[in-house]
């Protein structure tokens, strides 16, 4: 399959992992800023040899329970090629669990992955990035997704996702396609790290929504300025 990089610049992605796991320990994670979060990612199409992808794949999973993170694309260690790893144990309270429908997502990887909402449910809740350290905002998408993709073994797969797994697996293929959650984010929501900790940790966003002055889905306009006192409240 042609490449869609220039030329002029590019290098062989297999030289590209070959150098960042010639170091030990996690990957440096690329930031915002950096051209190669904002360019469409190359499809996989035998650039690693199985070898090279299977220790490229271990090295995501190792740097994405180093950060730590629930899901990690290529693009955000440098490379841009459309594989990204997701695993989350939801270590979380009942309340939030039942809130977000944040359930246990297992180890996937997933190569070349496509996604379409199912149905119009929307879902709206906070959400951060380890491309955007210290930062989180809400961000609106859907409540169900149908995910195609192949598995590192060339499988296919065709899976229905829901509540926040359906949200990881939405934020890692966005990345593939050069898109950050800020894109989708509410502005008005952006929040520290230590603000979320401090006022917005609650299961749901109303809170914030009120204070902050955003709009929820399917909720009347947020004042622009919190009109009463609030009650101090990121996954």
């Amino acid at each position: 399959m042609a490449s869609e990089r220039d030329p002029s610049t590019s290098r062989p992605l297999s030289d590209l992992v070959e150098e960042l796991l010639s170091h030990e320990g996690p990957l440096p994670i690329v930031a915002a800023g950096d051209p190669v979060l904002r360019r469409l990612a190359e499809p996989f199409d035998g650039q690693l040899d199985p070898g090279l992808l299977a220790r490229f794949v271990a090295a995501l999973r190792a740097t994405m329970h180093a950060a730590p993170g629930v899901g990690l694309a290529a693009p955000q260690v440098g490379v841009p090629l459309r594989l990204a790893v997701v695993e989350d144990p939801a270590p979380v309270p009942d309340e939030v669990r039942l809130a977000r429908g944040r359930v246990p997502l297992p180890f996937r990887v997933l190569v070349n992955p496509s996604y379409e909402g199912v149905g119009a449910g929307r879902a709206a809740f906070f959400e951060g990035c380890l491309s955007v350290p210290g930062w989180q905002a809400l961000v609106v998408r859907h409540a169900e997704v149908r995910l195609t993709a192949l598995d590192e073994q060339g499988r296919p797969v065709d899976e229905v996702f829901t509540g926040w797994p359906a949200r990881i697996v939405q934020h890692e293929t966005d990345h593939l396609d050069g898109m950050l959650y800020l894109d989708r984010a509410e502005p008005r929501s952006l929040s520290s790290n230590q603000a979320m900790a401090d006022r917005w940790n609650q299961p749901t966003p109303e809170r914030a929504a009120a204070a902050l002055g955003f709009t929820l889905p399917g909720c009347e306009p947020a004042s622009a300025a919190p009109r009463r006192e609030s009650k101090p409240g990121r996954d």
